[in-house]
C-alpha cells in the first residue's frame, strides 16, 4: 500500500491510497469463496458447485463492490494511523483506478479539528459587560442596579466571533448543510408540502437557501470549536453527576434511554453551556437557545 497526503487550504485532507492488485485479488477470492457457499446450481448441492461455474454466473461489478466495502475501510484506517491523523468526520470515498490485474486506487477526503486562535476573548466580554451597564444606568438619573445587566447569548456569540479566529473545513460545512436540508425536507413533508412549495412560499431558490444554510453552518461550527477551545483553556469540566441529573429530570423513559445512550453528546452540550455561563457571569439565554 502507498499513501499520498494532500492538505488543502480549506482544511480538507485528501488521502490517495493505492492497493496492490495481489492484495485486492486475495480479498476478491475470499468474497467469491463466501458466494460459492451460498450458491446453488443445477446438478450441484448448495455450496458444492465448481468455482469456475459460479464465477461465470456472477456479476463481477457487484462482487467488486463487495470487495471494496471490505477492504477500503481497512486501508483507510491503516493510512490514518500511519500518517498520524485524527479525522473528525467520516471520509468521502472516490474510486479513481479500478482495472483487473493492476493496482487499485481510491481517494479519501476528510478533515481534522481546525486550529482556533482565541484572541483576547476575556477583554472582549468584559468590554461588552461594561458597555451594556453604561447604557442601562446613568449616574444621577436612575438608581444603580444591584447586579450588572445580564448578557444575552447573541451578544456573547457576536463578541467571540469578532475576536476568535477559526477556519472551519469546507467538508464539515458541507455535511452540516446537508443535515440542515434533510431536516427541512422532513419538516415540509410533515406539513404536506414539497420542498419546491416551501421555497416558493419563502420567496427563495434552492441556491439561495443553500447559501443561507452555508453561512449558518459556518457560524455554528465556528462557535462550537471556539467554545471547546475556551473550555479547555478555562478548564471547564462536566462530571457524571451533572449528566445524570439532566437525564433524571426527563420523565419519559424512552427519552431517558436515548439520553443515556448519548452521554458523550450530552456532556458536550453541558460543557458549552457551562463555558458560556462562565464567560457571562449570569447569561440571559432567552433570545436564543444554547448551541
Amino acid at each position: 500500500m502507498t499513501i499520498a497526503v494532500n492538505k488543502l487550504a480549506n482544511g480538507t485532507i485528501e488521502l490517495t491510497i493505492t492497493i496492490p492488485w495481489r492484495r485486492f485479488k486475495s480479498a476478491y477470492d475470499l468474497v467469491v469463496d463466501d458466494l460459492i457457499k451460498e450458491t446453488e446450481l443445477p446438478g450441484f448441492r448448495k455450496g458444492k458447485a465448481p468455482r469456475n461455474l459460479v464465477e461465470e454466473k456472477m456479476d463481477k461489478s457487484k462482487v467488486y463492490e463487495e470487495v471494496l466495502k471490505k477492504i477500503v475501510p481497512q486501508y483507510y484506517a491503516t493510512a490514518i494511523k500511519q500518517e498520524n491523523l485524527a479525522p473528525i468526520v467520516s471520509p468521502q470515498i472516490e474510486i479513481i483506478a479500478a482495472k483487473e490485474k493492476t493496482d487499485w486506487q481510491f481517494r479519501a477526503k476528510t478533515c481534522e479539528k481546525p486550529e482556533v486562535k482565541l484572541g483576547n476573548y476575556q477583554e472582549a466580554i468584559a468590554s461588552l459587560k461594561k458597555e451594556k451597564q453604561t447604557k442601562i444606568w446613568v449616574s444621577g438619573k436612575e438608581e444603580k442596579p444591584e447586579k450588572p445587566a445580564a448578557l444575552t447569548l447573541d451578544e456573547i456569540v457576536k463578541a467571540l466571533l469578532s475576536v476568535c479566529q477559526v477556519q472551519v473545513p469546507d467538508l464539515l460545512i458541507e455535511d452540516e448543510v446537508n443535515r440542515m436540508l434533510s431536516r427541512l425536507v422532513d419538516q415540509t413533508q410533515k406539513l404536506g408540502l414539497t420542498i419546491e412549495q416551501y421555497l416558493v412560499s419563502q420567496n427563495k431558490t434552492s441556491e439561495s437557501l443553500r447559501e443561507e444554510y452555508k453561512f449558518q453552518a459556518q457560524q455554528t461550527l465556528a462557535l462550537e470549536f471556539i467554545l471547546e477551545a475556551i473550555a479547555d483553556q478555562e478548564k471547564v469540566e462536566v462530571n457524571d453527576a451533572e449528566i445524570e441529573k439532566i437525564i433524571q429530570e426527563v420523565k419519559d423513559p424512552r427519552e431517558q434511554a436515548a439520553l443515556k445512550s448519548q452521554k458523550y453528546y450530552l456532556a458536550t452540550i453541558l460543557r458549552r453551556q457551562k463555558t458560556l455561563e462562565k464567560l457571562s457571569g449570569s447569561l440571559d439565554t432567552a433570545s436564543k437557545p444554547i448551541v
